[in-house]
Order: structure tokens, then sequence, then C-alpha cells
């Protein structure tokens, strides 16, 4: 993607107000920025900031914001996909709804239900928390209470919301209340956003069921309650497994494997279980 230097500048304004930038990737932008507005050429300083950026840009620890920009400045193009956030709503009720469940990194939990016959759109955010238009940065540092999470907006005629919470509890680990998976911290619980009476009770009752199956050793700890306020994420995050496709199978292997030999061992037990009790 070329970038010409009206675009740039105007792009490098944006982030270094943004509050979201932190102060040395501001300091790094604010120079390129005083670069091109005295008339140094564009592909030099272009190419002198994403040297100063690529040390944290290859261990993935830019703001989400500024790793938008320095893939459009290495042409990344698969990573540069914007997400069309106008078309993420509720546009008829009588056929559409929506659902907010939080698992784990939210980058794992688009696929599984935008996959599925029915789903409309599936948008990652943060939700839950006490403060207004929080940040990555500040979720992940857990200072505002949100957790990752994703909010469904699907068609009634094709699923139905119980189909979502028996996906969900298919999808995680529920027995985890300390995150999930690889992903450690608050920011990262098992929780089911309920918007009504009616979601609530199937949700408690796909937990009651779950709680009796017998499939797990450890108790099942996935909070229901609430919807609160949900917070799109930044660009950066929406449709992380399209837009940054070898990282996220990783992950999703990382799951998958986790959650095989998790079933594994919950069968072992169920089948001790049951033999013990016929003792």
């Amino acid at each position: 993607m070329q970038l010409n230097r009206e675009e740039t500048l105007n792009t490098l304004y944006n982030l270094t107000l943004n509050p979201a930038t932190r102060e040395w990737e501001r300091s790094r932008l604010s120079s390129a920025k005083a670069a091109l507005e005295d008339g140094k050429n564009l592909g030099k300083q272009l190419a002198k900031l994403e040297g100063d950026l690529r040390p944290l840009a290859l261990r993935n620890n830019l703001t989400p914001d500024v790793a938008d920009f320095y893939n459009k400045m290495t042409n990344n193009t698969e990573a540069t996909a914007s997400f069309d956030f106008t078309k993420h709503t509720l546009i008829d009720l009588s056929y559409q709804d929506s659902a907010i469940f939080a698992g784990g990194c939210f980058w794992c939990m688009v696929e599984p239900f935008e996959t599925h016959e029915g789903i409309i759109s599936v948008l990652s955010g943060y939700t839950g928390g006490h403060m207004d238009h929080p940040t990555y940065d500040q979720v992940c540092g857990q200072y505002t209470g949100h957790v990752e999470a994703v909010e469904i907006i699907f068609d009634k005629r094709v699923l139905q919301y119980e189909d979502l919470v028996n996906l969900y509890f298919q999808l995680t680990d529920p027995t985890d209340a300390f995150g999930q998976f690889q992903d450690r911290g608050n920011q990262y619980r098992s929780i089911i956003f309920v918007k009504d009476k009616e979601q609530e009770q199937i949700a408690e009752n796909a937990k009651f069921k779950l709680e009796n199956s017998g499939k797990y050793k450890h108790p099942i700890i996935t909070v229901i309650k609430p919807v609160s306020k949900f917070w799109p994420a930044e660009n950066y995050h929406q449709q992380f497994h399209k837009k940054n496709r070898k990282r996220y199978k990783r992950i999703k292997r990382s799951r998958q494997q986790f959650l095989f030999f998790q079933r594994l061992q919950g069968k072992i037990h169920s089948k001790i279980s049951r033999f013990s009790g016929e003792k």
C-alpha cells in the first residue's frame, strides 16, 4: 500500500492525539510528522519510522492503531483490512437477536461463531468494566474491570440462543477461574452476559446440565451476569483469524489440544465415577 504525504501526515496527527498511543510510540510518530512538515523526503522518513517501530512490531507489542499503521507501511495488506463497524447492528428485532460471551482472548472467540449458519456479525470488544472507552492496554493491565468478549448478532430463524450457549461451553474451559488456556488474568474470565430473563434461564440451565454431566473433575465457575456497555475493540483486533492467519492457527491449535485432553480426562473421570457408584 503506497502512502502519500497528506494521508501519512493525517494518520500521524491522529495517532499522536490518540490516548491509546504509548509515549515512546508518540515520540517517534511526532518526530516523523515534524520532519514531513519540514519538507523532508516521505520515503526516507517512513523507512526511518518503520525501523524505529520494527523491534516492537516483531514482538507484536505495538498498540493496536499503531500496529495498523505499521502494517500499511510494510504493505502487509492482509492485516490492514478495515472492519465495517456500521454493519454490526440489529436491524429487525422480529428475527434478529444478540449475545455476549467472554472466554479468554477474543481473537479465538470470533471464527467458531462466525462460521456458523445464522450468524450475521461478530464483534470483538470489552465489557463488564467501570471505565468509558477502555483501550487494549488498559484492559490488559486490568485497570478497568473489563473482560475481552465478543458480541454476536444472529438470525433467530436459523439459530437459537441455546445453540450459542452450548457452542460457547464447547470452546471454553468452564472450570478455570483465573483466565482461559494460556491467557491468564481477570480480563480473560469465563462470563456469559445475559440481556434478559429468558437468556439468563437458558444460560443457567446449560450450566446446571454441565455441572451434573460428570465431565469435569473441578467445579463449573463460569459466571452468568447482566449485560453492561459493550465497547468495540480497535480495528486491529477485529476478525484477527483472517488478518493474522498463521498466528491465529497456532493459538487455536493450542486451545484445541487442551480441550481434547480435558475432555478425555472427563470421560475417564465419568467412567470411574459410575464404576465407583455401582460398587
